[in-house]
Order: C-alpha cells, then sequence, then structure tokens
C-alpha cells in the first residue's frame, strides 16, 4: 500500500538531485536559474542576501567572538592537556628513578664513609637509624653470611618485613691504596711532598730503592693499622671522633668532645703496631720490591716494572691491613611489597578530564559573557539617552568589580553632566536676573529722557553712569572668573610675606570696615622662627582676600569683628602658610555651606545688592587661590560666625621671582 505524499517526496528529492547535478556540471541551477532568466522576481536573491548579511553580523557580535574565541581555548587546552599529561608523567618516572638511584647512592656513601673512619661497624644502626628516618627507606646490613648488623624494621619496634627483590649493593670499606700513594713511594719515598714521574730513570741502585721502597710503603701500612685500630677503640669506647687532615697529605683520627684525653692516650698506646707486625711488612714489601712480578712486562721496561710494582703493592696493603679492617657487608634496601610508584599514562582518562575542563571552561565564559555583556549593553544604552540630550539615565550597579566601577564611574560621569548643566542653566538665569531689572531701569530713563518725560539734569546722567559701571563690573568678574576657570589667569609671581599682605590688606579695608561698624584686626603669631613666605601673585592675592574680607564685613552686623590671620599647618610635614578670615556674623547654614563657593550664590534668599553682592567673589577667590596651588575651605557655625581658610605652599628656597602663568 502507497503512503500518501510519497510521491511528492520523491519528485521533491529528484528536484534537489537534478538542480546538484546541474550545478556541479557548470549548467543553470534548476528552477531558480529558469525564474531568474524568465524575468521573475528577485525576491530569492534577496532573501539569500540578507541572510547572509544577517551571518555577518551575527559573526561581529562581540558574544560570537568571545565564544569562538573561548571554544578555540578549550580545544588548545584540551590538546595541550594530553600533551602535558604524557610529558609530566614521563618527568615524574624519570625523576622517581633519579631520587631512588640518589638516595641509595647516599646511603652507600654514608655507610662506607663511617666505616672507614671509625674502623669498625660498631655503632652504624644509629646511623642507620638517621639514614631511615631522614630518607624513608627501609635499610638492612648484613653480613656475606646473612647475619643482621641493622635493620630499621628490628630498630622500630616492628615485625621484620622480607627484603626487596632488588639486589644487595656491597659495601666495602677496607682500605685502599691509592695511586698516587703509589706513584709516591715507588719513585722517591724520602720525600712524601713529591710526586715525579713514576716510569723514570731510576736515581739509586736497586738495592737503595727496594729497602726505600719498603721502607715507606711499611710505614705507610703501619700509619693506616694504627689508625684502624686507634678509631676502633675509640668508637668502642663511645668517643666521638672527627677526621684532621695533617700537612704531609695524610690524615688523622682525634675526639670530637673534651675530656675523653685519657681514653685517647690508652687506644693510642693499644693501636701501636707490634714487632712482628711491622717486619712482616716489611718482608712482604721486599719480596715484592726484589722479585720481579709475574704481571711485568717481560721486556723489561721501565714502564712495565712500574706497573707490576704498583699492583703489588696495592696487594700487600690490602692483605696486611685487612685484619684490622671493617668486614664487607651487603645492603638491602626497601622490602617485598615495596614497589616504585608507578604513573599510568591513560590516554582516555586524560582527554576526559581535558574534555571536562573545556566545557566548564565554555559554561563559565557564557555565564561571564552573559553577566559582563548585559552590563555593557546597559553603559551603552545609557550613553546613547545621554548622546541624544536625556541626562536623568543611570546605570544599574551589580557587584563590586571591574564592571561595577565601570557602571558607578558612568553613573558619577552622568551626574557631574547633569550638575554642569544646571549650574550652567542657573547661571543663564543668574546673569539674566542681573542684568534685566538694571537694563531696564536703564531703558526706562532713556526712554523718559527721549519722550521729555524727564529732564536731563546732571543727577539723572550721573545716576545712569554709576548703573552702567555696575553692569560693566559683573561683566569684568564673569571674564576673570572664566580666565580663572579655564587655566588662562596670568600670575606674576614673586616671594610674599603673608603678615605683611595681611597689613596691607587691614589698611586697605579699615575705612569699610569702620563705615559698617565693625572691627577689623590682624593676628599672626610672633613666636620663631616666622611663616614661610609663599610664591604667588601679590595682587591675585589680595584680590582673593580681599573679597573674603568684604563678605565677612558685609555678613557681620554692627559691633562684630573680622580677624585676619596666619599660622603653620598643624601637620608640620604639610608645610606652606594658612591664611584665615574669621567674622563674628550670622553664619551660613550646614545645607548651603557646600554651595558658598558657587556662582551667584548669596546668604540672602532675596538676593538683594545691598546685602547680597553679585555672588561672584567666593567663587573668583577660590579660582585664583587654585591657580597658586592651594586651597580655600570654609566652617561656619549659624549664630557663630564664619572661618574661610586659605592654604598655600611655601615657597622655594630658589624660586625664581620673573612672571609665570598659570
Amino acid at each position: 500500500m502507497r503512503r500518501p505524499g510519497n510521491g511528492l517526496a520523491r519528485r521533491f528529492a529528484g528536484g534537489l538531485a537534478r538542480r546538484f547535478a546541474d550545478g556541479r556540471a557548470g549548467r543553470p541551477a534548476g528552477r531558480l536559474a529558469r525564474w531568474r532568466a524568465a524575468g521573475g522576481p528577485a525576491w530569492p536573491a534577496r532573501g539569500l542576501a540578507r541572510r547572509r548579511r544577517g551571518l555577518a553580523a551575527g559573526l561581529r557580535r562581540f558574544r560570537v567572538r568571545v565564544f569562538a574565541l573561548i571554544v578555540l581555548v578549550a580545544l588548545v587546552a584540551t590538546g595541550a592537556t594530553a600533551w602535558l599529561t604524557v610529558r609530566t608523567t614521563t618527568a615524574q618516572i624519570t625523576e622517581s628513578v633519579a631520587v631512588e638511584e640518589r638516595t641509595a647512592d647516599l646511603i652507600h656513601a654514608t655507610l662506607v664513609e663511617y666505616a672507614a673512619l671509625h674502623g669498625t661497624w660498631e655503632g652504624v644502626d644509629r646511623v642507620v637509624m638517621g639514614l631511615g628516618e631522614r630518607t624513608g627507606q627501609r635499610i638492612r646490613l648484613s653480613t656475606l653470611d646473612g647475619i643482621v648488623v641493622a635493620d630499621t624494621d628490628i630498630m622500630n619496634e616492628r615485625i621484620a618485613r622480607p627484603t626487596s627483590s632488588r639486589p644487595a649493593t656491597i659495601l666495602d670499606a677496607r682500605p685502599q691504596l691509592t695511586a698516587e700513594e703509589v706513584s709516591l713511594y715507588l719513585s722517591d719515598p724520602s720525600a712524601p711532598t713529591n710526586l715525579p714521574n713514576p716510569f723514570g730513570p731510576p736515581v739509586r741502585t736497586s738495592q737503595e730503592l727496594a729497602d726505600l721502597t719498603a721502607t715507606g710503603l711499611g710505614k705507610l701500612i703501619a700509619n693506616r693499622r694504627g689508625l684502624l685500630r686507634l678509631a676502633a677503640c675509640l668508637t668502642r669506647g663511645s668517643v666521638p671522633i672527627t677526621r684532621r687532615s695533617l700537612s704531609d697529605g695524610h690524615w688523622t683520627v682525634v675526639p670530637s668532645t673534651i675530656g675523653a684525653e685519657v681514653v685517647f692516650r690508652d687506644c693510642e698506646e693499644r693501636s701501636r703496631s707490634s714487632e712482628g707486625e711491622l717486619e712482616g711488612d716489611q718482608q712482604a714489601l721486599l719480596e715484592c720490591v726484589r722479585t720481579p712480578p709475574p704481571t711485568a712486562d717481560p721486556s723489561g721496561s721501565a714502564t712495565g716494572r712500574a706497573r707490576g710494582l704498583g699492583r703489588c703493592a696495592e696487594r700487600v696493603y690490602a692483605e696486611r691491613l685487612e685484619p684490622m679492617a671493617p668486614v664487607t657487608l651487603q645492603l638491602k634496601l626497601g622490602f617485598s611489597d615495596d614497589r616504585a610508584s608507578r604513573v599510568t599514562i591513560e590516554p582516555q582518562r586524560a582527554l576526559a578530564a581535558a574534555g571536562l575542563v573545556a566545557a566548564l571552561m565554555i559554561v563559565s565564559t557564557v555565564l561571564l559573557s552573559r553577566r559582563m555583556l548585559s552590563s555593557i549593553a546597559a553603559v551603552s544604552q545609557a550613553s546613547r539617552l545621554l548622546g541624544a540630550g536625556d541626562l536623568s539615565g543611570r546605570v544599574r550597579v551589580r557587584g563590586d568589580d571591574e564592571i561595577a566601577d565601570l557602571a558607578v564611574a558612568f553613573n558619577r560621569m552622568a551626574d557631574s553632566l547633569q550638575r554642569s548643566e544646571e549650574r550652567q542653566r542657573r547661571m543663564i538665569n543668574d546673569i539674566a536676573h542681573e542684568l534685566r531689572t538694571p537694563l531696564a531701569n536703564i531703558r526706562g530713563y532713556l526712554e523718559a529722557l527721549h519722550d521729555g518725560v524727564l529732564p536731563p539734569d546732571r543727577e539723572l546722567f550721573a545716576s545712569l553712569h554709576e548703573e552702567a559701571v555696575l553692569q560693566q563690573r559683573l561683566i569684568d568678574d564673569l571674564q576673570e572668573l572664566a580666565l580663572a576657570e579655564s587655566g588662562g589667569l596670568v600670575l606674576h609671581r614673586v616671594r610674599v610675606d603673608a603678615a605683611e599682605l595681611l597689613e596691607t590688606l587691614h589698611t586697605a579695608h579699615r575705612a569699610i570696615s569702620e563705615t559698617a561698624g565693625v572691627a577689623l584686626a590682624v593676628r599672626v603669631p610672633d613666636a620663631e622662627p616666622p611663616l614661610p613666605p609663599v610664591d604667588a601673585d601679590p595682587d591675585r592675592l589680595r584680590q582673593a582676600i580681599g573679597n573674603l574680607v568684604t563678605n565677612a564685613v558685609r555678613a557681620t552686623p554692627p559691633g562684630g569683628s573680622v580677624t585676619l590671620g596666619a599660622h603653620r599647618p598643624d601637620d608640620r610635614r604639610k608645610g606652606g602658610t594658612i591664611i584665615t578670615v574669621t567674622d563674628t556674623g550670622h553664619g551660613i547654614a550646614p545645607d548651603d555651606l557646600p554651595n558658598v563657593f558657587d556662582r551667584f550664590w548669596r546668604a540672602d534668599s532675596a538676593r538683594g545688592r545691598d546685602t547680597g553682592g553679585r555672588g561672584l567673589g567666593l567663587a573668583i577667590a577660590r579660582e585664583i587661590v587654585l591657580a597658586h596651588g592651594g586651597t580655600l575651605t570654609a566652617e561656619s557655625t549659624p549664630g557663630t560666625g564664619s572661618t574661610f581658610a586659605i592654604w598655600l605652599p611655601a615657597a622655594a628656597p630658589d624660586s625664581d621671582p620673573t612672571p609665570a602663568a598659570s
């Protein structure tokens, strides 16, 4: 039974196959090509172009690029993790083998050194115990017959575990004759510190050389025999010993603690070689020197004879000292279940771990990008609102990371722009308010004069001139404030004494204060050292302080006082000079105190000229002080008065009084 729609599906699949084949053969692509050739609408091409543009725009999106970058990083991290796993495993195996070899060499060298110094294996258990604690190894010393000398398992009061299957290390501490000693005594026995060529021509007769050689080597054997016995005797007497080098290149043993002189002398007396031992040493060496060794060069050359004599002397040396030397022991490390740590390289687990890390990286990156991009989108939206003139847009601050810092900075910038816009709008309103009334008055008088309503007398013209001068002063103050705020105010700096400057201001404003019924005083401390001079423009500084004095006199009722003062800062490290203007007026409300340095601000809400001035004096004073590198602050208590403080840095010792622009 045929299912419905099978014919349609086959025709659709056949059409796709024909279009694919047509495209592969370079012919027009089926119905779409025939549609275009017949002049049909171009909407399929436009749709494809839109899809391509959408794909390109998607690839340009930050989220897509970040995601692609993280996927690439994850893939690289996966491969790097697998490579590092194999490399680290190999390095660990190599390092483990190297550590085991270094540990075995350390134990072997320490034990052989102990036996060579002490002449016996007695007391070696303490050394073995220390090495076991230091290296963490199980150490077992035994004779070649299997008799245990020391075992860390037994010393730690535990059952001795079976030893490891690794081969034992032989500890041979028997004294050996070195090549330097052989060369020394076979060439010139009478000069032990000289090492001439052992293969050169003899300097004495054969009999003399044999006697001297036997005597020198015999003394060496006797000396080493005595050292072995002395060291063993002191060790059995529980006397710690140490090695001391002698001037002739040999060494001896001495007690390393104080108070062992009696034991040392007794052991030294008992360690001397007997007459029989000395004669046996001489006879063995003479036979070695006088009788040609069987391994000598048959040609009888000096080289072959020297080599044979050397081997013979070494054999005699070892045989004569063997009864006193420590026996040969065997060293076993570890136990039967102690297997070297093996790090198995499993690529499947490494790849699984790398894939898990990559998945976590991708997920965390997606979450982080959403968090970051949402904040960036909010900042972008608020920025567009700012660009369109809407200064009320703000960004929500979440968290305390860098994105939150960006949002806080943006909000602070928006607040600053909004305040600046409000100040500009308020300044325009204030300027319009300041100019509207006087200009209206001037216009009214001029129109009255024009219409003949008022007679043109001298008093009227004087009043009009005074009003024009007031407006000119307002314009000049605004221009000066604009210069100061833009940094274009020119300062002619010289070294200025603060006390003299205050006296000058006191003289200049005395008449105004007396007219207002306000006492004007100057208070400068007479203590030593005097106040440091400041590097300032005296005219501009008098203007700034004069504005403060004028405002203080205006704000103080009759019977009050205004005090000019100067002193050093409480913090001596800050340096400079502080100039204060203090009044006993009505004070400034705490809510109004932050606005005292704003343009056109007046303490009088009625904005009267006779009480509030033009509202530019404090703003100009602050900008002048800032141009000098100082600060201007205000403190006030309502009903008590206000204090304005100017801090100016001290002048440099070699300050240049030439004019300088701020």
